[in-house]
């Protein structure tokens, strides 16, 4: 795959040249794409793979699996993303060709960590899982043949002949001989059916599993797993030398943490807050990592700078102007003993800094779900970071409980948080201190949690939601580095979230 500055000369097929590049609305993306892209469309189609994979692991956690729900809402937001998931559809060349190069792309940003690759695995596998769900059964054969899968369905005759073992070996087929009459049963190699055979699942003969159509999805998602994850530690192997080209590196090295939802930088809503109001918003409407961080400063009237940064931005999203901002945390810190011009001197610049009015102006932005948990670990005595990420789980219990959550909604939330989705586990939160079952929103910013809960609170009036707007590049300096670089990058600014000097000095290099 090339990469350009300039505008992709789109590659001209007929529509029986498209129907070879991708005869299927799924694929084992075994052959990586060979034409040539611009850097803009690169990073848009990262993007809204991120977006996709993401909505597929909070539909994974919030519905069961296959059931009419999940499907109707994960297939929404196949369509709303404009990727490819139904067979016999017109005008298919563009879904799937953006679903093959959007997920050779991310291969590049989610080979860098086993955590990385283990969720990247995990979303891939559970949205192949859908798309094979949905596919005809007459496409399936092929699909299979052109996955290198080679599993061939038994003749009839041949199934009635192992018609009882069948039956009596499949748990997924009830026993039911009409059920097994219009179910396809495909002879695989016993190597490739372990799982079913360990599981009692499957009737095996003469070194051949027997395995309906039902129960062949577990097959072909293990074969997934197996080709993906030997592809994904390839990758890894060859990283430095995508990383070597300027263009990409920054791109790669902040996708996977990237937030992808709308920029909270705007300050429309400035003026809206009272100072007053801050510690009843804090018990009703901040998500629990503010809540921790707001209890931690009124009681020790100081927070190191991870604390002040991560909290002070979130301040400044939900509408506090840059002079409330200064008088709220100067009467914090002169009530712990604090001298006033020790305050002035130290501490009111880094407060004029975070909204772009000292050093570069950069006009810093909130922090995302993303940056919080995966980046600058709280250590001892800090307050900042995920409750959910950070805290050990009996701690974590115990906050829980003085926030008033039942018992069952406690332990609904450690399961999830077990299972690594923290961001999950904040929105269940949300749904309960609310009492709605369905937000009806995937959470990924703290700010975005105060807004929904403001909306909720207020009758369902967007009152505050004009702060709200779609997502602006930053400003930034004049003199650019390089002006692909500066393309690729001009959607991912806000989700940046530059705090460190260095990458500053890169931007305007």
């Amino acid at each position: 795959m090339q990469f350009s500055g300039g505008k992709r000369k789109k590659l001209r097929l007929t529509g029986d040249q498209r129907s070879v590049c991708y005869p299927h609305s799924l694929q084992f993306y075994l052959e990586p794409p060979s034409e040539s892209i611009s850097l803009i469309e690169f990073e848009s189609l990262a993007i809204d793979r991120v977006k996709l994979l993401k909505a597929v692991e909070n539909l994974g956690v919030s519905y069961v699996k296959g059931t009419e729900p999940y499907q109707s809402k994960l297939e929404n937001e196949i369509r709303k993303l404009k990727f490819s998931f139904r067979e016999n559809l017109e005008n298919e060349y563009e879904p799937r060709r953006k679903d093959h190069i959007s997920h050779f792309i991310l291969r590049l940003a989610y080979c860098q960590s086993e955590d990385l690759r283990r969720w990247f695995i995990q979303q891939e596998m559970d949205l192949l899982r859908f798309r094979f769900s949905i596919l005809p059964k007459d496409k399936i054969q092929n699909f299979l043949k052109d996955s290198h899968l080679h599993f061939e369905a038994i003749s009839d005759e041949e199934k009635s002949v192992r018609e009882p073992e069948i039956l009596a070996s499949s748990p997924s087929l009830s026993g039911s001989k009409t059920e097994l009459e219009l179910e396809s049963v495909y002879k695989i190699p016993f190597a490739d059916a372990l799982d079913l055979f360990r599981g009692r699942k499957v009737y095996l003969e003469g070194g051949f599993a027997y395995v309906p159509l039902k129960d062949i999805v577990a097959i072909v998602l293990n074969e997934f797993r197996a080709k993906l994850s030997k592809a994904l530690a390839l990758t890894a192997r060859s990283l430095p030398a995508v990383q070597s080209d300027e263009r990409l590196q920054p791109l790669l090295n902040h996708l996977s943490h990237s937030y992808t939802g709308q920029d909270y930088s705007t300050q429309k809503n400035a003026g809206k807050i009272s100072l007053d109001q801050i510690d009843l918003l804090s018990t009703k409407s901040f998500p629990p990592c503010m809540r921790q961080l707001h209890k931690a400063l009124r009681e020790n009237h100081h927070l190191r700078h991870g604390g002040r940064m991560q909290y002070g931005l979130f301040l400044k999203g939900i509408g506090l102007t840059l002079e409330q901002a200064l008088q709220f945390w100067k009467q914090e810190f002169i009530r712990g003993k604090m001298d006033p011009d020790k305050f002035d001197k130290g501490y009111s610049y880094n407060i004029r800094h975070s909204f772009g009015k000292e050093g570069k102006r950069t006009d810093y932005t909130p922090f995302s779900c993303m940056k919080i948990i995966l980046t600058n670990p709280p250590s001892h005595g800090d307050y900042h970071g995920c409750p959910f990420r950070h805290s050990d789980p009996e701690l974590l219990k115990q906050k829980l409980q003085s926030y008033k959550i039942s018992p069952g909604g406690i332990q609904q939330i450690l399961d999830l948080v077990k299972g690594t989705h923290y961001q999950v586990a904040c929105q269940k939160y949300f749904e309960m201190i609310h009492n709605v079952d369905d937000c009806g929103f995937s959470l990924s910013h703290p700010n975005q949690f105060f807004f929904e809960s403001q909306r909720i609170l207020s009758g369902n009036k967007d009152i505050r939601k004009e702060s709200i707007q779609p997502e602006t590049p930053q400003p930034k300096p004049s003199v650019q580095k390089a002006k692909d670089a500066s393309s690729a990058l001009a959607c991912l600014n806000s989700s940046l979230e530059m705090d460190m000097e260095g990458l500053e000095d890169y931007f305007s290099e």
